[in-house]
């Protein structure tokens, strides 16, 4: 799969529903994107009229920039690295205390090639959902060394269906 095609018609199909539910439900939406260097915003914003749902996307690939945008503590990035589920969890809390959404979802992981180890290989990403006033959910997929526009697809699609997941349980 080519860069060119990860915001393939089955995603912007999906997108196009998410932010319509949204809409209806009056549910703003903030991304906190690593591995994805903001791909999810931009699916989202593919879509016309998605300005009464997003409020913002943070693409925050370095740590320094999860913690100045995100407010990610610097002892958790060290304790447990930026791929993490803690840092997950911080990342998608702090989109939320620094926007106006009420439901946020954070992407960080490994896409490759190289960079992973035994204890995080490549294709290694964790997710969080996080919710004005509610619980965050968290996610860990594994989706191996299958190529870094791959992994970015794979965590678009998960990274929606936190978000679907949640607006179908309204």
């Amino acid at each position: 799969m080519s860069e060119a095609n990860i915001l393939d018609a089955a995603l912007v199909a999906r997108a196009q529903a998410l932010v319509s539910a949204c809409a209806g439900l009056g549910l703003k939406i903030a991304t906190a994107e690593s591995c994805t260097g903001g791909l999810l915003a931009g699916l989202l914003t593919e879509i016309p009229g998605s300005s009464a749902v997003i409020d913002r996307g943070f693409v925050t690939y370095s740590n320094a920039a999860k913690e100045e945008m995100l407010g990610v503590p610097e002892p958790l990035l060290r304790q447990f690295g930026a791929v993490s589920a803690q840092v997950a969890r911080a990342m998608a809390e702090g989109a939320i205390a620094n926007s106006r959404a009420n439901l946020s979802v954070s992407i960080t992981g490994i896409a490759g090639p190289g960079s992973g180890s035994t204890d995080k290989p490549v294709g290694l990403v964790h997710f969080a959902r996080a919710e004005r006033g509610g619980q965050t959910q968290l996610q860990e997929m594994r989706f191996g060394d299958i190529g870094r526009a791959n992994v970015r697809r794979a965590a678009l699609d998960v990274a929606l269906k936190l978000l679907e997941a949640r607006v179908a349980g309204s």
